[in-house]
């Protein structure tokens, strides 16, 4: 248990911040999962569609620092690349 008042704050600031990530995290996960069942399906056009909803999620999440920025700019790009790669592999 804190017993300065700062540290009392610090900890009622980390539980905060913590509830806060958890939520962007869970919905982080959520959008990249409807990416890659849509890969998974083989669907090009529901894939391309969950990336433009997942990406802005994914870059705000980073942004905020729940990940690292260079970690979901990798993810978008392979994401991205396996996407279009639908097309080429059936065609």
């Amino acid at each position: 248990m804190a017993n300065t008042s700062s540290a009392q704050k610090a900890a009622r600031q980390t539980a905060r911040r913590t509830a806060v990530n958890k939520t962007r995290r869970s919905r982080l996960r959520s959008t990249v999962r409807d990416v890659e069942a849509a890969i998974a399906a083989g669907d090009k056009a529901a894939a391309e569609q969950a990336l433009k909803t997942a990406e802005p999620v994914m870059m705000r999440s980073a942004q905020k620092g729940v990940v690292p920025k260079k970690t979901m700019s990798r993810k978008v790009s392979r994401l991205a690349a396996r996407i279009k790669s639908i097309g080429a592999t059936a065609s």
